[in-house]
């Protein structure tokens, strides 16, 4: 009986350091966006702690068209988070604030852009350089190639064109594209998103860049990105293009994924939230998370039969 009690004990010590671990702390950047980001950043708040992973919180930026005054007193410490979630996408930042994010990233830090925050920054090499793959802003072929995956294979569109598009909000099916990748691993290769944009024609640098998972576009007809993982110098980064608005972030697919995404950039692994939830989506059924006290709850959504 001594061998298989011998055998459990390097198991159970996993398990006790993952029960007793300290929730991962996590920073939130709000303030500005073309969405409506006091409506989504508590719910990607709530989508984050509700896993127990991580401790969140928030630093929200100046207004647009604040003095520099206010600028000059938002000085975020990055360096004090194993993660960044951006739901931003305004003004510039500082100068100051801009080189120490870029430290911070580089020097090991983890990132997360959601949606909208690859609209952000198109004049900042290194932002770009992070996210890969961005939209709008005056985005095109200068910036990068146009990114898609066709056959199983990821193609590099240099063509003139511009940055940034998608058709009328709807549901649509994610397709995985690397079922190794630790944020993906286990997950159904295919299943159905909440209403939400489909973004397409994203272009960037496109440098050290990974596609996890796309979405056939209505406009191009092209498997677009939707899943993508950076690195930037020893910084690890974790690209969604979901996300935006209230119920598009109130899905299970978008919450693991989420949660996966986070914990891969500050560990380099997904243990705390590799746990696939029971109402994950199928390729045939929305899963709506609910959220206590919200005030916009959506129905499932079923894929019509072809």
């Amino acid at each position: 009986m001594l061998r298989p009690i011998l055998a459990a004990l390097p198991l159970l010590a996993c398990l006790t350091h993952l029960q007793s671990a300290e929730p991962l702390k996590v920073l939130i950047v709000d303030g500005q966006n073309n969405h409506k980001w006091e409506i989504t950043t508590p719910v990607l708040k709530h989508a984050l702690e509700s896993s127990g992973a991580f401790q969140v919180s928030v630093t929200t930026t100046p207004p647009k068209g604040a003095p520099a005054d206010a600028w000059n007193a938002w000085q975020p410490k990055f360096a004090g988070y194993a993660a960044v979630v951006s739901n931003y996408n305004g003004e510039p930042w500082p100068a100051q604030v801009r080189s120490d994010f870029q430290s911070y990233v580089h020097a090991g830090g983890g990132f997360v852009s959601v949606h909208a925050a690859n609209n952000s920054f198109p004049e900042w090499k290194e932002y770009n350089q992070m996210i890969g793959v961005g939209g709008w802003g005056g985005r095109n072929e200068v910036s990068g190639p146009w990114l898609y995956v066709k056959d199983g294979k990821l193609f590099r569109n240099t063509s003139a064109g511009s940055g940034g598009a998608h058709g009328p909000q709807h549901e649509f099916v994610v397709e995985i594209q690397n079922a190794e990748h630790p944020i993906t691993r286990g997950l159904p290769a295919r299943w159905l998103h909440c209403k939400d944009e489909l973004y397409s024609r994203l272009r960037g640098p496109a440098e050290n860049i990974e596609i996890l998972a796309t979405a056939k576009s209505d406009l191009t007809a092209e498997n677009e990105p939707n899943l993508m993982v950076i690195q930037y110098g020893k910084g690890r980064v974790f690209h969604t293009t979901l996300g935006h608005a209230d119920y598009s972030m109130l899905d299970r697919g978008f919450y693991e994924t989420l949660q996966r995404g986070t914990e891969w950039v500050a560990t380099g692994a997904v243990t705390v939230t590799a746990e696939i939830p029971a109402d994950f989506p199928t390729a045939e059924k929305t899963s709506p998370v609910l959220l206590e006290g919200h005030p916009k709850q959506v129905p499932p959504v079923t894929k019509p039969a072809k």
